[in-house]
């Protein structure tokens, strides 16, 4: 089984260019799930009801979340209506919404997804290490594929998160800081783990935003308002090989396709050799 992993999608450059690479990345690589972050979708900051359509339509399976998913306020009321909208799910009870889904493929496979916060530099919600052994064991006798997303701020916290969980989740995968780490791995006891997936939307930014709010926010410590960038997209995230009868991860492959390789990738024939290589 191959699961796709998109990095948090940054305003309309990051959800346009998933509609239009998608399709194509998903016949090339044989993917038979697509999770992705979308707490960035909507302008930089949150997810409306249109735009989560939108990225369903395109192909996305499973949409996974951190704290900027309140940003916009309708999501209160499109989260509890869309089961394949994850928000994290150490929040308190009572927030609306869930924090973990079983999505199938298109052959009836079914693919666990959690999506837990960390605390480090974070709000002090609940206990993302206690919540998530919980969540595995409730949806455990339905599949023994688990992909987590950890959405967190602290290297240290996302490593310590992989460590707890190998050998109990097929995949855990940082979000969050934007910015796509080198430390694909697979553990020993068969969790695929990646500490950052990155961003999709545009590099010449600061991660995702205009560069010129961001540098006079930093040199004046005054509020800026902030808007998605424009420039240099790239669709960053990662590639999981599965055995879906045991869970255990084969492979993790990082991927950063730029929007000419995506199209590259688009018009090359079926069986055509990929036109980049990436992370091998």
């Amino acid at each position: 089984m191959n699961i796709l992993f998109i990095g948090d999608i940054v305003g309309r450059p990051g959800r346009e260019l998933v509609c239009k690479a998608l399709r194509a990345l998903v016949e090339r690589h044989g993917v038979d799930l697509v999770v992705a972050n979308v707490e960035n979708a909507a302008a930089g900051f949150g997810l409306t009801r249109d735009i989560g359509h939108t990225l369903l339509d395109a192909g996305v399976d499973v949409m996974t979340s951190g704290n900027h998913i309140w940003d916009k306020k309708e999501v209160l009321e499109y989260m509890p209506a869309e089961p394949r909208l994850l928000r994290p799910a150490n929040y308190p009870a009572g927030v609306p919404g869930r924090g973990t889904c079983v999505a199938q493929t298109g052959d009836g496979r079914a693919v666990g997804v959690i999506n837990v916060m960390g605390r480090v530099f974070m709000a002090q919600i609940d206990d993302p290490f206690a919540v998530v052994l919980r969540e595995i064991e409730a949806i455990r006798h339905r599949t023994r594929v688990i992909l987590v997303d950890f959405h967190a701020e602290a290297t240290s916290e996302k490593t310590a998160m992989g460590w707890h969980l190998d050998g109990k989740v097929t995949a855990v995968v940082g979000t969050h800081t934007h910015v796509q780490t080198a430390d694909e791995r697979l553990l020993p006891n068969g969790t695929a783990y990646l500490t950052d997936a990155g961003m999709t939307g545009p590099h010449d930014s600061i991660i995702g935003m205009e560069r010129e709010p961001s540098l006079t926010r930093f040199l004046t410590a005054m509020p800026a308002k902030f808007e998605p960038a424009a420039g240099n997209l790239r669709l960053n995230g990662a590639l999981i090989e599965a055995d879906d009868k045991t869970g255990r991860a084969t492979r993790i492959m990082r991927i950063s396709y730029s929007e000419a390789e995506l199209a590259r990738l688009a018009d090359a024939p079926r069986g055509a050799p990929e036109p980049v290589v990436l992370d091998r």
